[in-house]
């Protein structure tokens, strides 16, 4: 039985979705959340710990990371947005790309454990490049769909609510996997640990491909819409006062939670000397609970409000793991947790709300353009944290497993204790507390956010007459 499509009641009315089709629209996310949480959360303590790769040539590798960050995500929005073909702009790349997510997943893991430095450098920076291009295009149109498929913060809410809930899962496996698969010993072998990541790669694969054939594009964009120049499109990204506002305060989240989730195994290992998953734990069942329960909190503060409230939370459970005695920690995280289901369901929904705010400017539908952009500001944050993790611990004379004949050592230095609980907690909780301060100049709210919602639905309704007078005329 196919699942049903989106259904309007009349002609200005945003589309609705049924619990199946927001079932499949969550599929995908299971599978990149999988991928990105064993990235995130494994790859520094893989090439650092276990294999030895120093914070300089990390770091190295972080900043050309970074680089070409900056190029992949904009070029990849503008290609997207200006597609025009039968089969969608957006899904096909998807679609297609799915395949090579998985390779360049697994290959990330293959590093020779026995070569030097600079060997591992460029197996650690090249794979990284493949896997972040894949992953870039993928996730880039996995977030454009949403803002286009309904007008309605409620639905794209509930849509995103479905994806942050599968995210979740994918996140909590993508840590419990490599926590049971990791090495534990210096006899241990690496290769239970490769059979793990070749097999969530193709399991990844196929779940977003999943998603490809049950969630279907709008038509009316990629027919009607006339395409951009590249200076156009900048001119008008960068002229949203929205935009700009919105994606200082994504850089700062995107920072925290890059640092929370990748350094998650070392806080557990040897601040708690806790099993990870106990750890983790006090992390997910908050922020599982928490997300369906945006709902109410948008309802009452409206989406940008509600965002605000839960970073604040998050902020000040985080900075407390820095003061409080180590038995305390976990309430702390628990209180991260709450907060984290803020980023998780709501971001996308105020990128939707520039996108709308921006289509009644330009005539056009560019949420490919914003997250392209916005990736090209904030990925830069994903390489800081991968560099100031270990680059703390070794100002702290941390002793890594690789220094120590391959064996875990847990009488660590004060000064290394207390640097991860600065990475973990100081540094994650002062972001998340700016970037509730930031959003306090966000401009669509209230009447004039309902005023825009109202012109855009009237607007989509045009496109929709002349994709259909187009389309009977060619008949």
């Amino acid at each position: 039985m196919k699942p049903k499509h989106p259904v309007q009641e009349n002609s200005l009315e945003p589309a609705r979705f049924s619990f199946r089709y927001k079932f499949y629209w969550g599929v995908a996310s299971l599978g990149t959340s999988l991928i990105s949480g064993i990235y995130g959360g494994l790859l520094t303590i893989f090439y650092q710990d276990y294999l030895g790769l120093t914070a300089r040539w990390i770091g190295i590798a972080a900043t050309v990371y970074a680089i070409w960050n900056a190029i992949n995500d904009p070029l990849f929005g503008y290609i997207t947005d200006n597609t025009r073909s039968k089969h969608g702009r957006r899904i096909p790349y998807m679609r297609f790309t799915a395949p090579f997510l998985a390779l360049t997943f697994i290959l990330v893991w293959f590093a020779p454990p026995k070569a030097g430095q600079q060997t591992l450098f460029w197996w650690m920076l090249v794979s990284m490049l493949l896997y972040d291009t894949c992953y870039t295009i993928i996730g880039l149109v996995y977030s454009a769909l949403l803002p286009e498929v309904t007008e309605s913060d409620a639905q794209r809410n509930g849509l995103q609510i479905s994806s942050s809930l599968f995210a979740m899962l994918g996140t909590l496996l993508g840590f419990l996997i490599p926590d049971m698969v990791r090495p534990k010993t210096g006899e241990s072998s690496l290769v239970p640990l490769y059979v793990a990541m070749a097999a969530v790669g193709l399991v990844s694969m196929g779940l977003i491909l999943i998603t490809t054939f049950k969630v279907k594009e709008r038509k009316e964009f990629a027919v009607i819409d006339k395409t951009m120049t590249p200076w156009s499109a900048i001119k008008f990204t960068f002229s949203s006062k929205a935009f700009l506002f919105l994606v200082a305060e994504n850089f700062l989240i995107i920072l925290m939670s890059s640092l929370l989730l990748g350094s998650i195994f070392y806080l557990a290992d040897y601040v708690m000397q806790w099993p990870a998953i106990q750890l983790l734990a006090f992390l997910f069942i908050p922020l599982i609970i928490t997300i369906p329960l945006t709902t109410l909190l948008r309802k009452k503060l409206g989406v940008v409000g509600a965002q605000q409230l839960l970073l604040v939370i998050a902020g000040i459970g985080l900075l407390s793991i820095v003061l409080v005695p180590a038995a305390m920690i976990p309430f702390c995280i628990v209180l991260a947790g709450i907060g984290l289901a803020g980023p998780q369901t709501l971001t996308n929904v105020l990128f939707a709300q520039v996108a709308d705010d921006d289509e009644l400017r330009s005539g056009v539908r560019r949420e490919g353009a914003f997250f392209g952009v916005n990736a090209l500001i904030t990925k830069p944050a994903q390489s800081i944290a991968i560099w100031v993790t270990p680059f703390i611990l070794e100002q702290t004379k941390f002793v890594t497993r690789a220094s120590n004949a391959g064996e875990i050592f847990l009488d660590q230095p004060i000064g290394a204790i207390l640097g991860i609980k600065i990475f973990t907690g100081v540094i994650p909780g002062i972001a998340c507390l700016l970037g509730a301060l930031i959003l306090v100049w966000y401009p669509l709210r209230g009447q004039h956010l309902k005023d825009i919602q109202g012109r855009v639905l009237t607007l989509h309704q045009e496109k929709k007459q002349q994709l259909d007078e187009r389309s009977a005329y060619e008949l």
